[in-house]
C-alpha cells in the first residue's frame, strides 16, 4: 500500500520556494499530501498537477493564541481524519502546531527540518518564548532535520534538539541550486549591468535578500560609505523587500550615491538573471539557517563575502570560494570588500572555485536524492519507534 506523507507549512510561498522539486520526485513512489494557509484554489493548482493533494489550515505566522489554537485543531483533524505516515513540517509556527497535532493524532514518523532560528539574535522574554517554540517542536516530533552542519551544532549546544535524532541531508541546504536555471551570460550580464549604466571596468558589490538589520544592511552601508570614498569603480546594489526602512537610511551615508554608486531596484523573480549584473556577492548576517543566496550567487561564477554567523558558514570556503568578515564588523567588511577591489584576479579564482563547489555539493538534484533516500530508510521500509 503507498504510503502517505505529509507536507506542512503556513503560506504555499514556503513550497514553492523550498519543496517543489523534492515533490516531483517523492510522488512518484509516494502519497504527498501539501496543508498550508492557502488563499485560493488557484494557489493549489500547481501542486495538483504534479500529483498533490492540498488541504487548508488557517495558519498564520504571527503569535495569536485564539487563532493558533484553531489552526491547531484543523491540522488535528486532517491527520486524523487522512491517517498520514509521516507528516513533515518547514518553518518555526507551521513546525510547532504540527508536531502537536500529529502527535495527538498518532502519526507515527513526525519531522521537522530547522531553517534558522529568529531568536537567535532576540534578547528578553520574545527569544524565550521563541526559543521554547523550537524545543517543544523537537520534544514531540521524532525526526529532526536541519539545514545546515554549523547549525545543528548550535541547536545542540542551545540544548533545542539532540544529536542522536538530528541530521543533515546531503551537504546541507534545504533545496540546493536548480542549476539549469543558473547559467553564466556574457549577454544577460551586458543587459543587466546596462539597466544601471555599470562599466566593464566597475566593480559591482550585488545583496539578494530581506533588508533589515539581521541581514547586516548597516554595517554594509557603513563599509560601503567608506570604500566608495576610496574606490571610484566600487558600486553596491541591493535587491529585495525592504522591512526596516533602509532604503531611506542610505540618504544618512555621504558617499552613497543614489543611481550613481548605489541602487535599489527592488525585488526581483529573477535572482538568476539579477545576480549577474554584480562582481562580488555580499551577506554580512547576524543569522542565517544556512545561505541559500549564497550557493546561488556562487552557482553564476561570483566569490562572496560572508559574515562568520552559524549557518551561512556551510555555504562557503574562506579564502577558497570568498572572504568572510566577523558579525557586527563594518571594518572588517570593509577590508574584505577593498581586497576584491584591489586584487581582481582574486576575485575571479574565488568564484570559479565557489561555482565548482556549488556543482559539487549543492545541485538540486543530490539534495532530492538525499530526501527520497531519508523517506525510504524512515517511512517507505521502517517503521518509526
Amino acid at each position: 500500500m503507498t504510503k502517505k506523507i505529509c507536507f506542512v507549512v503556513a503560506i504555499p510561498g514556503s513550497a514553492q520556494a523550498f519543496l517543489k522539486d523534492h515533490f516531483r520526485e517523492l510522488t512518484k513512489g509516494y502519497s504527498v499530501h501539501l496543508v498550508a494557509n492557502f488563499p485560493d484554489e488557484e494557489s493549489k493548482r500547481e501542486y495538483w498537477e504534479m500529483g498533490v493533494t492540498c488541504h487548508d489550515a488557517p495558519i498564520e505566522r504571527p503569535i495569536r493564541i485564539w487563532n493558533d489554537l484553531k489552526a491547531l485543531f484543523a491540522l488535528y483533524r486532517i491527520f486524523k481524519r487522512e491517517k498520514f505516515d509521516s507528516t513533515h513540517s518547514v518553518t518555526p509556527k507551521a513546525g510547532l502546531l504540527t508536531s502537536l497535532a500529529s502527535w495527538l493524532a498518532g502519526v507515527k514518523v513526525r519531522i521537522h527540518i530547522y531553517t534558522g532560528q529568529v531568536w537567535a539574535t532576540r534578547k528578553g522574554v520574545m527569544r524565550s518564548v521563541l526559543k521554547t517554540m523550537d524545543r517543544l517542536i523537537a520534544l514531540f516530533d521524532n525526526y529532526i532535520l536541519v539545514d545546515g552542519e554549523s547549525q545543528r551544532q548550535f541547536l545542540i549546544r542551545e540544548g533545542v534538539i539532540k544529536a542522536r535524532n538530528s541530521r543533515v541531508l546531503a551537504n546541507g541546504s534545504i533545496c540546493g541550486v536548480k542549476l539549469e536555471r543558473f547559467v553564466i551570460s556574457e549577454e544577460v550580464r551586458r543587459a543587466e549591468r546596462a539597466k544601471f549604466g555599470f562599466k566593464d571596468g566597475d566593480v559591482v558589490y550585488i545583496f539578494l535578500g530581506r533588508l533589515n538589520h539581521d541581514k547586516g544592511i548597516g554595517e554594509l552601508y557603513e563599509a560601503f560609505d567608506r570604500l566608495a570614498k576610496e574606490c571610484p569603480d566600487a558600486k553596491l546594489i541591493l535587491y529585495g523587500i525592504d522591512e526596516e526602512g533602509y532604503e531611506a537610511k542610505a540618504a544618512y551615508y555621504a558617499n552613497l550615491k543614489r543611481d550613481k554608486n548605489f541602487f535599489y531596484p527592488g525585488r526581483t523573480d529573477k535572482p538568476f538573471d539579477a545576480l549577474q549584473s554584480g562582481d562580488v556577492f555580499v551577506l554580512p548576517t547576524w543569522r542565517e539557517g544556512f545561505g541559500s543566496s549564497v550557493i546561488e550567487a556562487q552557482a553564476l561564477g561570483l566569490p562572496v563575502i560572508t559574515s562568520d554567523a552559524y549557518g551561512v558558514v556551510d555555504a562557503s570556503v574562506p579564502n577558497v570560494t570568498g572572504l568572510r568578515c566577523n558579525v557586527d564588523d563594518a571594518d572588517g567588511l570593509y577590508r574584505c570588500m577593498k581586497r576584491y577591489y584591489e586584487h581582481r584576479e582574486l576575485m575571479k579564482r574565488h568564484g570559479e572555485a565557489g561555482r565548482k563547489r556549488v556543482f559539487d555539493l549543492f545541485d538540486c538534484n543530490v539534495v532530492t536524492a538525499a530526501w527520497l533516500e531519508y523517506y525510504d530508510e524512515n517511512v517507505g521500509h521502517a517503521d518509526a519507534s
